[in-house]
């Protein structure tokens, strides 16, 4: 034999070509492993695989309604695992997988030949699940001319350690947690949550067989975007699994004749269940994380780590409140927009525009080469482009330039609504505007906005707290205070000056006049250190013009101020966290309820105020919720319109939930048109009434729609017993208006004992 290779140079030189190319493929092989081309993980750092994983914000009934991630990944263990998934995957990816020991060695020769010597890019297949685990795993890296050939070689490596630290079933299981899918998600949980909206453990056959079939290709057989090439994808692995016998062919058959459905989840920051709460949750729990470490003295991070957070949140609730806000605001929207007709101020109100215009990036790069505003208008009013605009589900694409789209969005009203459980303030629902893509303002979290009417139940409770009888009568005449400021009623209070009501009727209907008054005889100060103790933490003004609403005051103080009506006078600050857990479900932080340790008022005072504001919605202001809706729950209530008609507030209150809602909008310039538009009971009480009644054709929830608020004591409807209205005596007709005169003597009393203190040289604490 040696002879005949000496006597024939030709096999010589064949030969030697030969061992040098396998000495060279060893040699390269060898540098490979030793980490010539980058470090392969060892077989420790195999035993201690840690993959990135969502934080998963889960519902006060533990369903997902949201996750933060880098990648979308959620791990399951193995006895969640589809028998039939697993076929399909099998079948599909690597039919001899329980034969190999991870590697296919002909795949690998030919990968070398081919790409290495006959430089053929396309010699890839062949990949076996546990290379495809091994690059999920570690991914790939550019090497250049050897690129290929180097990721295959480590990933070969990577594979036979993996084969060696762990089992069959443990590598399935592995591979389906890391393995990517459409849109940035990673891991067959994640996929399964966001294609089909359950767990992987409920999949059925052929929603597994679509799932499979993406892990060709992720984007070309996204069922979202291509559901017929997707369903062609997944007929193929249906064949698959029939031919290699893990499905019977009458069975693949009928399969076959099935269509997709999706449930398609959004858990994307923009998109998707409750994103303002979520965002304001993200904010919350980054600052939780700072002062919590892990076990090698770590900070947490929110995008890796695969915490849990357990939250108030009553999913369904929440996708009620969502779908009333969305269902009003699009007529509110329509008609907003119909009363201004041709004269809309979006659109003529030059300050409101240039304002608009100058938060944006446009504006600001455009500033910075100098030109000027009116030269910046006119280049951003130029160069029309096709645009996506939103517009509550009926989004089309226009072409508008810069300028047109600020205009357009700039004539959006916004809302805001929050449900809470008044016995502990736990958040039910938060809904922070209209569409979180295009309006990321919060106005649950970030707004301050004047109240209204809202505010005189709290003035009302400090009147009742300093001696002031819920039957004490008030005249309706106007007063002018100091300043010159003379508040008037609208509707019909006003029309006869002689009159005078009682407080429930004056709060039920919301007469300014009278609420004025009320605040002016228990004290603004009294009336400010009430509402303190109810939980208002904004700075309130110490005017008169407070008793309607003036000061601007956050809508989650509001629902905190409202909270002890129905909690014995104690009022409960909103909380939406009960627990941290991290990835092994060990506990991080726990939170409780931050409820008043004592009453704000008394329980007279409680039950006369609950009795006052079920007035409001049974014969004042806020009856279009039993006229128009048709609610016969047990409701206390009140309406908020605030001046012009810039806010529309309404305060919805039942013995189980407390409910505040606020619409308008976020600029002050742009408010409604007129009353009827404007007014709480237009603008902001329906989203209130629509959710209700989902409530109510829910029987989940009948324990919180069929409350009822205790009866009032016998002392009570005792000091309620009056007629509502009385005409002003003899002696108020003959010397004029008593009102006017005692505010004038208040006054005069308060410029004497100024001058008294200056004069002495005492400071006024007033």
């Amino acid at each position: 034999m040696l002879e005949h290779i000496k006597n024939s140079p030709r096999l010589k030189w064949t030969l030697i070509a030969l061992l040098s190319i396998i000495s060279i493929f060893i040699l390269f092989y060898f540098s490979v492993y030793l980490g010539v081309f980058g470090k392969i993980p060892s077989t420790q750092d195999l035993k201690d695989l840690k993959q990135n994983q969502a934080t998963q914000v889960l519902s006060v009934d533990e369903e997902l309604i949201g996750k933060y991630y880098i990648f979308d990944r959620q791990p399951v263990n193995a006895n969640q695992l589809p028998k039939h998934l697993i076929d399909a995957l099998i079948a599909t990816e690597d039919v001899r997988f329980y034969e190999h020991n991870g590697i296919d060695s002909r795949s690998l020769l030919r990968v070398f030949f081919k790409s290495l010597m006959l430089q053929n890019k396309s010699s890839g297949g062949g990949s076996t699940l546990t290379l495809q685990l091994a690059k999920n795993l570690y991914g790939r890296k550019d090497y250049g001319y050897f690129g290929i050939v180097v990721n295959k070689l480590q990933e070969s490596i990577i594979a036979s350690r993996l084969e060696e630290i762990y089992d069959k079933e443990e590598i399935l299981t592995l591979y389906l947690n890391t393995v990517p899918f459409s849109d940035n998600t990673f891991g067959i949980e994640s996929a399964s949550m966001k294609f089909f909206n359950k767990h992987t453990s409920q999949l059925s056959l052929t929603e597994s067989a679509v799932l499979v079939g993406m892990l060709k290709a992720s984007h070309s057989y996204n069922p979202r975007i291509f559901p017929e090439r997707s369903r062609l994808r997944r007929d193929v692995v249906l064949e698959q699994m029939e031919k290699y016998g893990f499905l019977e062919k009458a069975k693949m058959l009928e399969a076959k004749q099935t269509d997709i459905e999706l449930n398609y989840q959004y858990y994307s920051h923009d998109r998707g269940l409750a994103p303002y709460f979520r965002e304001q949750l993200r904010k919350d729990i980054s600052g939780i994380l700072d002062t919590l470490k892990n076990a090698n003295g770590e900070s947490f991070n929110i995008y890796k780590d695969g915490l849990v957070i357990y939250t108030t949140l009553d999913k369904k609730m929440q996708e009620y409140a969502e779908a009333a806000v969305n269902e009003h605001m699009a007529a509110l929207q329509k008609d907003h927009e119909e009363s201004y007709g041709n004269r809309a101020p979006w659109n003529t109100n030059k300050d409101a525009i240039l304002d608009a215009v100058k938060r944006t990036s446009a504006y600001k790069k455009l500033n910075k080469q100098g030109l000027s505003d009116n030269e910046i208008l006119v280049e951003l009013d130029k160069n029309s482009r096709e645009m996506d605009l939103f517009n509550y589900g009926k989004e089309e694409l226009v072409k508008a330039s810069t300028l047109d789209s600020i205009k357009y969005y700039l004539k959006f009203l916004n809302a805001g609504f929050l449900a809470v459980e008044p016995s502990t303030g736990a958040v039910k629902a938060w809904v922070g505007g209209v569409d979180f893509e295009n309006f990321k303002y919060d106005h649950v979290s970030q707004s301050k906005r004047q109240v209204g009417s809202t505010f005189k139940p709290i003035v009302y409770t400090a009147a009742l707290e300093n001696g002031i009888p819920p039957c004490s009568y008030f005249s309706i005449r106007e007063v002018t205070y100091q300043g010159g400021w003379t508040p008037s009623n609208s509707g019909s209070f006003g029309d006869d000056p002689d009159m005078s009501y009682n407080m429930k009727t004056a709060l039920s209907n919301s007469i300014n006049t009278i609420a004025v008054k009320v605040l002016m005889e228990t004290g603004i100060s009294k009336v400010v250190s009430q509402a303190q103790k109810m939980g208002i933490t904004s700075k309130l003004p110490q005017v008169p013009s407070i008793a309607l609403g003036t000061a601007e005051i956050g809508l989650n103080e509001m629902a905190m101020a409202y909270t002890g009506f129905a909690n014995k006078g104690r009022s409960s600050a909103p909380y939406y966290i009960t627990r941290i857990e991290d990835a092994k479900g060990n506990l991080l932080a726990e939170f409780k309820p931050r409820t008043q340790s004592k009453p704000a008022y008394s329980e007279t005072t409680r039950e006369v105020m609950i009795e006052m504001m079920k007035a409001t919605i049974n014969e004042g202001t806020a009856t279009k919720i039993r006229s128009t809706y048709g609610l016969q729950n047990d409701i206390a209530g009140k309406t908020g319109t605030t001046q012009s008609n810039k806010d529309g507030w309404f305060v919805g209150l039942t013995p189980e939930l407390l409910t505040v809602t606020w619409v308008g909008s976020d600029d002050h310039r742009l408010g409604f048109r007129n009353t009827r538009i404007g007014q709480g009971a237009n603008s902001a009480l329906p989203i209130f009434a629509i959710f209700l009644q989902k409530l109510n054709n829910d029987a989940k929830f009948n324990a919180i729609t069929s409350a009822r608020f205790g009866s009032p004591s016998s002392a009570v409807v005792s000091l309620m017993d009056c007629e509502a209205s009385k005409k002003d005596g003899f002696f108020d007709k003959l010397f004029g208006n008593s009102d006017q005169r005692k505010q004038n003597k208040r006054e005069n009393k308060k410029e004497k004992k100024g001058l008294f203190n200056k004069i002495f040289g005492k400071k006024d604490k007033n």
